[in-house]
């Protein structure tokens, strides 16, 4: 496969990833890891809490920004764009655009990824619009989605549990913000710190990750977050130009001009898409 090739792969994996990621997590979820964790580098972090998101239409502009500071004071500065939409019905429309940052410089340019969930029709897509092709999977039969509602329900109580211990020991500290006017819309915010023991990674010093979250139970989705951890810098996703608007039916449609290709089906692996995992119900 060509090196465009391998990079589209990488970036589709990525953002179905994302997705996945976030549905796992909910209002008060976090991930920890480089870059700030998948949510903040696709541009889209805590859209929902595990659920089908109607009756909230919105569009938003996305960017995630994070800023390293190396020890000999150099500093790595890296910027994602990116775009969000949902309709009434609960589709969704997710777009990255990428520039060349490590290992993606080689290939040049530009690149744009695409993700629509469509739980109408029962289908995700993956668009390419460099190659104008659609990657599309079809998501399972509603009466087979009892076990994987199962799954993600007991995911949710091990995280909780999981949080609980954590917060019992002192390793972990959620504090409420309140709420306030957030980029237009109503949000509750909420700071997070989570203490690594000295030894717990060959530390010799307690590490402290802070997050701050600020979420809208209107829209169901993080608004601004802004997550600090002295091993990655500082890493901040906002949404911009919040409309509270139908967006265009179009957006979640395959251009007439693209060509389709049949993907692997729901919780299947193979063929290009082998190895992403399958969306979540958009929100």
């Amino acid at each position: 496969m060509k090196r465009n090739g391998w990079m589209h792969l990488a970036l589709g994996g990525a953002l179905v990833l994302g997705a996945a990621i976030a549905n796992a997590q909910g209002p008060g979820g976090g991930h920890h890891g480089p870059f700030g964790g998948p949510m903040e580098l696709m541009g889209f972090e805590g859209m929902h809490g595990g659920k089908l998101v109607t009756g909230a239409p919105f569009s938003a502009t996305s960017t995630s920004t994070t800023k390293q500071t190396l020890q000999d004071g150099t500093t790595i500065n890296r910027t994602v764009q990116g775009a969000i939409y949902r309709d009434s019905q609960g589709r969704s429309r997710r777009e990255v655009t990428f520039t060349g940052v490590g290992p993606l410089e080689a290939a040049g340019g530009t690149h744009k990824m695409v993700a629509i969930f469509d739980p109408v029709a029962g289908v995700h897509y993956m668009l390419n619009p460099d190659k104008k092709v659609a990657h599309k999977m079809t998501l399972p039969a509603k009466g087979g989605t009892a076990g994987t509602a199962d799954k993600a329900q007991a995911f949710r109580q091990k995280m909780q549990a999981r949080q609980q211990q954590e917060e019992a020991s002192g390793a972990l500290k959620v504090e409420s913000l309140g709420t306030q006017l957030v980029n237009g819309v109503n949000a509750e915010g909420t700071r997070t710190t989570h203490t690594i023991a000295a030894g717990a990674i060959g530390n010799d010093k307690p590490i402290q990750v802070v997050s701050e979250r600020w979420y809208s139970l209107d829209l169901q989705t993080v608004v601004q977050s802004t997550r600090t951890d002295p091993r990655f810098g500082t890493t901040t996703l906002s949404l911009t130009n919040i409309q509270k608007a139908e967006p265009a039916a179009t957006l979640f449609a395959v251009p007439a001009d693209y060509t389709v290709e049949a993907g692997p089906a729901h919780g299947h692996h193979g063929g290009a898409s082998s190895g992403a995992p399958a969306p979540p119900p958009a929100g």
